[in-house]
This record gives structure tokens, C-alpha cells and sequence, in this order.
């Protein structure tokens, strides 16, 4: 076994099965891994079960286009594609296969050797944990581009943060609050003295508290949940704030359909993150993890044959932080 597959849509420990790949060559401008580490991310759950169903035709109709699941990994390169002089074999790497993830041709990560275009490698610094440098790819590097660039925090911003015990929320609350913002975190009240560790300063206990309804206001709100409607956060925002919906909301039919139809008339004050795992980014996310401006959180990591078990968990939306699967040593 040196693959896990999906053969349909369903429960991911019935559709993700082992398998035997061939060795995939790297061709132009490519790298191949030898994955160590890969992260579970949301999009890898909503194709194991293949909702929400207004997704379904980028997924494939009736069965995945690409059988193996996963975008990130931390690694060792394993072998060069031609006119690649940038990198040598045995450097160790993190960074993302790039391109559509749901493309036939798409490599995925749930396997021991991955492909990767090589503007999509960063270094890894040896002193960096396997397992948090392949959750930096999306996770960190989301949470970078969300306040750096997409609504650029500044000192005395006050700043929400909804899901912020998830993957995302856990690079976001310590990297808004080493920006200089004040920061409420909207978590269960279990995580709140966990994530009032993380640089919260006040957090919002979702299981009693509806924030939309509070008398209160944010320069920018990052929501990962997208439980409450673009409308009620919307008068959430101060002033010129800005509100960032980062989730596919909680419709298994028409998933984030709601909130791209609301930003369309809603100008300036709704923005979405575009994820770009470019080497600058990768870059700068791992800075930030080394300088300490942000963290890498574990709820943990499961062996590549229990992938199932992994994405099974990611989909529960009960963890702290990002699921790993270990796929190797390094």
C-alpha cells in the first residue's frame, strides 16, 4: 500500500481504501516528494462525501475525478522533472501539488510520493515539526493572506475571529494579535481558555452566545463557520470594516451558494480569500511560525492506512486545530 484512494461518495471509512500507485514522474518544472507529512483540509472532507451537492460537478458527478485526496504535504524531495536547477534531491520541502485539486490528473497527497511545481516549494527549516509545516500550506497561509492582504490588520483593529479553535482560527488569533489588533475569538465554551492562551482577548462561547446579536462591531471579522448570514455579520463591521467568509456555510445542497450571491451587491465590505501557496507566501508563513507570530496547533495525526479515521475527524468539526496524517518518517 502506498496510496489511499476514493472509490465514491460516502463515509470516508468505507470510500477511502488502500491502493498501489505507480511512481509518479515529475515532468517540466516539477518536483517529486517523498511525502512525510499531509494535512486533512476542508476541501478533502467535502469530496469524500461529496457535498455540498452544488459542488458536485467540480468533484466529478457521480465518482471523484481524482481518486487521491490531499493539497499540502512536508517532505523530502525525491527525484527532479527536466530544467529544474533550483532544487536538489534530499532537500527538504513543504508546499502544495498547486493547479485544480479535483482534476483527473491532480496528484493528491494521501500517498508516499506527490508531485509538485516547484514555484510551489518552500524550505523547511529543520528546527519546523514535520506535521506543522504541511499544516502551514493552507491553514497558515490562509490565515497570512486574510490579514496581511485581503484586510490588511492594523494596531487597534478590532478583530473577530469565528471557528477560532479550527484549523484556521489557531494561525489566526496569535497572527491578528502580533499585528497589533484586539481580538475576540468565537469558539465553544470548552476551547476558551485554550484559545485566551493562543493571544485572545476575549472570547465568545458560540454553544450560548448568537455574536451577530451582541452591541459590539469589528474592523474586520474572519468567519470560518458561516452559520450566521452575510447580512446579520455585515452589521457586525465598523466603519469601512470588512467581513471575510471562509467556509462553504452549513447547506449540504447548496453549500456557499448563499454568501457568494450576498458578496456580488455587497462591494468592498465582503472580500474572499483566494488561496495561493506561492513560494513568497510559504516563505512567510514559515517565518512567521520560526519568529513566533503565529502557531501551528495539532489536534492530531493519525497513520496514513487510518486516513479515514482522519478525515472522519476533520469532518466532525469537534478538533482543535489541524488534522495530520504522518505518512512516513523524516
Amino acid at each position: 500500500m502506498n496510496a489511499i484512494v476514493q472509490t465514491a461518495y460516502g463515509d470516508p471509512a468505507q470510500v477511502l481504501i488502500p491502493a498501489d500507485l505507480p511512481l509518479p514522474p515529475p515532468g517540466p518544472g516539477q518536483a517529486r516528494v517523498r511525502v512525510v507529512s499531509t494535512t486533512v483540509n476542508t476541501p478533502d472532507w467535502l469530496c469524500t462525501r461529496g457535498q455540498p451537492y452544488f459542488l458536485r460537478p467540480m468533484f466529478g458527478l457521480f465518482t471523484p475525478r481524482a481518486p487521491v485526496r490531499g493539497t499540502d504535504f512536508a517532505g523530502v524531495v525525491d527525484a527532479l522533472g527536466p530544467g529544474v536547477t533550483e532544487w536538489a534531491v534530499g532537500d527538504e520541502v513543504l508546499g502544495s501539488t498547486g493547479g485544480f485539486p479535483f482534476a483527473r490528473t491532480a496528484p493528491g497527497t494521501f500517498r508516499t510520493h506527490t508531485l509538485a511545481p516547484v514555484d510551489r516549494l518552500a524550505r523547511k527549516p529543520a528546527d519546523l515539526e514535520w506535521d506543522h509545516a504541511a499544516a502551514a500550506v493552507m491553514s497558515g497561509v490562509v490565515a497570512l493572506q486574510a490579514f496581511r492582504d485581503v484586510a490588511p490588520v492594523q494596531p487597534g483593529h478590532r478583530v473577530l475571529i469565528v471557528g477560532a479553535s479550527g484549523a484556521i482560527g489557531t494561525f489566526a488569533v496569535p497572527l491578528a494579535k502580533s499585528l497589533g489588533a484586539q481580538v475576540t475569538a468565537v469558539c465553544s465554551g470548552a476551547n476558551a481558555a485554550w484559545v485566551r492562551e493562543l493571544g485572545a482577548d476575549s472570547v465568545i462561547d458560540h454553544g450560548t452566545t448568537d455574536w451577530t446579536t451582541l452591541d459590539e462591531s469589528w474592523d474586520v471579522i474572519l468567519d470560518n463557520v458561516m452559520v450566521a448570514s452575510v447580512g446579520a455579520a455585515r452589521r457586525r463591521l465598523r466603519p469601512g470594516g470588512v467581513l471575510l467568509p471562509n467556509s462553504v456555510g452549513q447547506s449540504p445542497w447548496w453549500g456557499p451558494l448563499p454568501w457568494l450571491a450576498a458578496r456580488a451587491t455587497a462591494g468592498q465590505a465582503v472580500r474572499t480569500i483566494e488561496h495561493q501557496p506561492t513560494r513568497a507566501h510559504l516563505d512567510a508563513v514559515v517565518q512567521a511560525l520560526v519568529q513566533g507570530r503565529t502557531r501551528c496547533v495539532m489536534d492530531g495525526t493519525w497513520p496514513l492506512s487510518q486516513a479515514g479515521e482522519a478525515v472522519a475527524r476533520k469532518a466532525s468539526h469537534q478538533g482543535r486545530g489541524s488534522v495530520g496524517l504522518r505518512v512516513a518518517e523524516g
